[in-house]
């Protein structure tokens, strides 16, 4: 079965990788791939690809990685919605959901320091006539 994935190039602490089409049994660095489709480099974030290349490769039913089925999405060479690749412990954080929940919990927090105050004035309220009433009683003992 072949697949399109990421093949490591580059030194140590600078990593690029060339995107290919290989042997799915071949190992990540072995030189023996089908096609060379583009290049990426994640330090600068630069990604090129041979649209084409890809579309037609696909096309004949090679199996993309998570990675670079990203990154075609991103480039727009494919259409379809990105794919977690982190693992199931620490999943792709949605921004957008984090601020609606703090914008509903701040809201809720305000809303309940209402309330208290609320509670908190209508007990004044309460008590602020029995010590007017013990306050006349003495005043006119």
């Amino acid at each position: 079965m072949l697949k399109m994935r990421l093949q490591r190039i580059g030194r140590k602490n600078d990593p690029s990788y060339r995107v290919v089409v290989t042997d799915s049994r071949n190992g990540p660095k072995a030189g023996s791939h089908v096609d060379t489709i583009g290049s990426y480099n994640p330090k600068m974030n630069v990604f090129q690809v041979d649209g084409e290349k890809a579309k037609h490769w696909i096309s004949k039913g090679v199996q993309v990685s998570d990675t670079v089925h990203n990154l075609l999405v991103s480039k727009k060479v494919i259409e379809g919605k990105k794919k977690n690749v982190l693992p199931r412990k620490s999943p792709i954080i949605d921004e957008a959901k984090i601020k609606a929940e703090a914008d509903a919990k701040a809201k809720a927090e305000a809303e309940e320091k209402a309330r208290i105050e609320a509670d908190a004035k209508a007990k004044a309220d309460e008590i602020q006539p029995e010590v007017s009433a013990e306050v006349a009683e003495e005043v006119t003992v």
